[in-house]
């Protein structure tokens, strides 16, 4: 087997941190072994033979059991029968692998004990260097216990983690093109915490003994880097963390069921991109999915993000509990909602648009007419997101193929306007309206950035989709009646170039030029 070199990260920072830049080391390892998969026989050659062990034994959510078993439903099952033809390839001690061939049927699960938590040295470099790995009943790689760099006490959070002494690390290989295709395992309850209530019919309260959502899981804080492909296909999410994720390089391209990524630790977790290029489809088979969800923070420095949500839920391309911020790179976001994007990064603009799309290319020209950011995507959307070191100061017009869009700017958040429909004044919510009586994404937005509807759809409240230039009221559509032409006072115009300042800016009721009502 030809040499390698391996990428290692840099470990010259403190362990009290979980650097959000860190460089590459080109240095080959001495003590590197290497796996090489196949359905006929995995072969383990290097210095630690004794590292890796191969069973039958995968985790996964069992059919036939009651409810004192977990949470998961008749479609989170599987038989025995299937689980058994998966091959588990087990790393049970620290060091660098280098994974290349086919498994079928099969998963990578990193464990070093339940003592690697605190332990600094329970590291592994994992290197992906042309795999094909496919699971359908659990994750297609985990990383069960590894060295935890992180810290989950909410007190101490903040957005800037360190996650250069990771204990779960991935670097892809150069010029290396690496698939996994996975599944997920449903909350399983530890039985000997289960709680039911006095009639026995229900359980009250119960630990987790298992839950992995995604194909790529990681139980620990994850560093992924280097400069090969990694393409995830997901029944579920594609890429998860328990606690913080750091992307620094590759191209990784994500189609999943659900949420395209997701770091789930509320009010903690940091989802940091730095470099390479992100390319994420949720397909929307579970009914929802945020391209990138991450329950605390979501931090982009640099690199390329291209996300797009389900196309028929109110999800979000980029989506984060605590704020996103974009400090560089380029964006591009589509979906039907918008969480918080903080000013003070990099220059950012929100279109709103009247209607779904059908994910035609869009096109954002700068006053000169070049091409400054492109978008198509397979999925509908209402929201799109964009955010380039080229998207500076200046107009721009907005197409969708040949087709000139227009809408009106709601202005800079940091003018104390907000994105989404604006009321006019005077306007009368329909009889039988009740705001607080609606489906949580379906609010009207009253300084909320967190929960902004695209529109209010299915017969209630819809903001005028379309406000036509000052003066033309007859070409305003008119959900209320004649009572909003009558009270109504335009506090907008529409305009076919796009005024784009320093830091954020929002646009709404973006539609096709010719596309105005007679």
């Amino acid at each position: 087997m030809k040499k390698l070199l391996v990428f290692i990260l840099s470990m010259t920072l403190l362990l009290t941190g979980c650097s959000k830049d860190a460089p590459i080391d080109e240095t080959p390892v001495a003590d590197e072994t290497f796996i090489t998969l196949s359905d006929d026989e995995i072969k383990v050659e290097g210095k630690e033979k004794d590292s890796v062990n191969v069973a039958n034994d995968i985790v996964y959510y069992e059919e036939g059991h009651d409810f004192t078993y977990g949470e998961g439903e008749e479609g989170d099952a599987h038989s025995k029968e299937e689980a058994d033809l998966h091959r588990v390839v087990h790393i049970t001690k620290p060091g660098t692998y280098t994974v290349s061939g086919t498994l079928s049927r099969g998963q990578i699960a990193v464990d070093l004990g339940k003592d690697a938590k605190s332990d600094p040295e329970a590291v592994v470099t994992l290197i992906l260097d042309g795999v094909d790995i496919t699971s359908t009943v659990a994750p297609a790689v985990i990383f069960y216990n590894v060295f935890e760099c992180g810290d989950k006490n909410e007190e101490n959070a903040t957005k800037d983690v360190d996650t250069s002494m990771a204990g779960a690390r991935v670097v892809l290989a150069e010029g290396s093109v690496n698939n996994v295709k996975g599944s997920y395992v449903a909350r399983i309850y530890d039985p000997e915490t289960v709680e039911l209530s006095e009639d026995g019919s229900e359980v009250l309260d119960a630990d987790k003994l298992h839950k992995y959502d995604a194909a790529f899981y990681s139980k620990r804080s994850m560093v992924i880097d280097g400069e090969g492909t990694l393409n995830i296909t997901a029944e579920n999410e594609g890429l998860d963390s328990e606690l913080h994720l750091t992307l620094n390089g590759g191209n990784i391209n994500i189609k999943s069921g659900n949420d395209g990524i997701n770091t789930n630790e509320d009010n903690v977790s940091v989802t940091t991109i730095n470099g390479g290029t992100l390319t994420i489809e949720v397909t929307g088979e579970t009914g929802e999915g945020d391209g990138i969800d991450s329950n605390g923070w979501l931090v982009i420095n640099g690199g390329t993000v291209i996300a797009s949500a389900c196309a028929t839920s109110g999800d979000a391309g980029i989506d984060s509990d605590k704020g996103i911020h974009i400090n560089g790179g380029t964006v591009i976001a589509s979906g039907n909602m918008l969480d918080r994007i903080e000013e003070g990064g990099q220059t950012f603009a929100v279109f709103n648009f009247s209607g779904r799309q059908d994910g035609s290319p869009v096109t954002l020209k700068n006053e000169a007419g070049e091409e400054v950011l492109s978008f198509g995507t397979n999925n509908a959307y209402s929201v799109l997101v964009l955010s380039s070191p080229e998207l500076t100061e200046g107009d721009y017009t907005l197409w969708q193929g040949d087709k000139q869009l227009q809408g009106s700017k709601t202005g800079n958040m940091g003018e104390g306007m907000r994105p989404g429909g604006i009321r006019p004044e005077g306007m009368e919510m329909p009889e039988g309206f009740d705001p607080e009586n609606r489906p949580e994404k379906d609010r009207e937005f009253n300084g909320d950035i967190e929960n902004i509807p695209p529109s209010f759809e299915d017969g209630e409240f819809t903001p005028p989709d379309r406000i036509p230039p000052e003066g033309d009221l007859e070409k305003l559509e008119r959900p209320f009646g004649d009572k909003m032409k009558e009270d109504m006072t335009l506090v907008e115009t529409l305009s076919t170039f796009f005024r784009i300042t320093n830091g954020g800016n929002y646009f709404r009721g973006i539609f096709i030029l010719e596309a105005l009502p007679e």
